[in-house]
């Protein structure tokens, strides 16, 4: 395969797999299986430097149309933990309640869009921060998609009797939420601007909105919970809350210190601190991310079958050496691929987690052992 991103299918980083009913699922098994990576895990986790290896298996349908649908949803992604079990790795995998990337905007009655054969959309509908703010008409949990989040994570844990690791769902950061799917972008941008203090309070809300549904959630999984969640590797030995902070790109940094930390530090309250995740390349904006006050991870994609603009894996581990901040990378390709990048990426005084997608059992153990025997 050739080392460039793959535009003809849906999911660089997908694995497919068939549906498995609950009832055929071995429940004990993966217990058993979880149990014995957790104090591997909680031993990494305590480390200042070294790296973990974590083989992702992100089934493409449960990310996009499938989630509608909790029972589909489940039976694709306990087929997943099946398979991944085959696959050598550090930290094991888990349930996620994903129900598309507009949750919070329900609550301001902005609806889902839902075309066939895709994740559900928002399109954000409000020119001003002070029309979003007065259209609020719910919490998150009392929205249509909140309750669908909520009553999807009920259905998961009494399918597997709440004993298989699960996270919270898609926690977008309120830059995210507020510049995408409440406002118009290009308006987003002139109240910073025109309101600036109507919009901090937008974002203030928001990040206090999502942190109540939050609660909600961890309360209902009690200590089945994973963490940081959604794309990160995630442990109940591991802490922070993950967001995914793709907007970031579009701002200075001085703009971004001064609207957007603030509201996702609101989030994040009660897990120690906030992970942070863009797609595309800021790897020029790392000293930007490791201001971020009690910061504990940061995710980028390295490789060009990853991203259409992945991070340069030397800026990367230069960056956050010596930092006390964990990296989170992700390397779709072969083993000859995933170790060449690997090489650029490690650094004396880095901590990081290696994502992969190999394809076979055999290929990752050639991963595995090729990392590990790295460091």
């Amino acid at each position: 395969m050739k080392d460039e991103f793959n535009t003809s299918i849906a999911d660089s980083q997908g694995t497919r797999v068939v549906s498995m009913k609950p009832q055929d699922f071995d429940i004990d098994e993966y217990s058993d299986y979880e149990f014995s990576l957790l104090e591997g895990c909680r031993a990494f986790w305590e480390k200042s430097e070294g790296v973990a290896v974590y083989r992702r298996f992100r089934v493409p349908d449960v990310f996009s149309w499938a989630c509608a649908d909790r029972t589909l949803s489940l039976e694709l992604q306990l087929a997943a933990l099946k398979k991944s079990m085959a696959f050598k790795m550090d930290i094991p995998n888990f349930l996620e309640p994903w129900y598309g990337i507009g949750v919070v905007s329900s609550a301001f009655a902005v609806p889902y869009l839902w075309k066939d054969g895709q994740a559900p959309a928002v399109e954000g509908p409000f020119m001003t921060a002070r029309e979003a703010l007065d259209h609020r008409i719910s919490t998150v949990a009392e929205s249509e998609e909140g309750r669908k989040v909520l009553e999807m994570i009920e259905y998961f844990l009494d399918q597997t009797k709440g004993r298989i690791p699960i996270s919270l769902g898609d926690t977008q950061s309120p830059l995210n939420i507020v510049s995408s799917y409440l406002m118009d972008s290009t308006a987003f941008m002139y109240e910073m601007f025109d309101n600036p203090d109507d919009l901090k309070e937008l974002l203030n809300t928001v990040g206090q909105m999502e942190k109540e549904f939050i609660d909600k959630q961890r309360n209902l999984i009690g200590n089945s919970l994973v963490r940081p969640g959604h794309g990160f590797a995630s442990s109940r030995s591991f802490e922070g809350l993950g967001f995914s902070d793709d907007n970031i790109l579009m701002f200075s940094d001085e703009a971004y210190k001064d609207f957007a930390i603030k509201p996702m530090l609101r989030a994040a309250e009660g897990f120690k601190g906030p992970v942070f995740h863009s797609c595309g390349n800021w790897s020029g904006r790392a000293d930007l991310i490791k201001s971020i006050p009690s910061l504990i991870m940061a995710d980028g994609a390295v490789g060009n079958q990853t991203d259409p603009l992945p991070n340069d894996p030397a800026v990367l581990g230069k960056a956050f050496a010596d930092s006390s901040i964990l990296l989170h990378t992700r390397i779709v390709g072969d083993p000859e691929t995933v170790l060449g990048y690997f090489d650029r990426l490690r650094h004396d005084g880095l901590k990081c987690i290696v994502t992969t997608y190999c394809e076979s059992p055999e290929e990752q153990s050639k991963v595995y052992d090729g990392i590990h025997a790295r460091y």
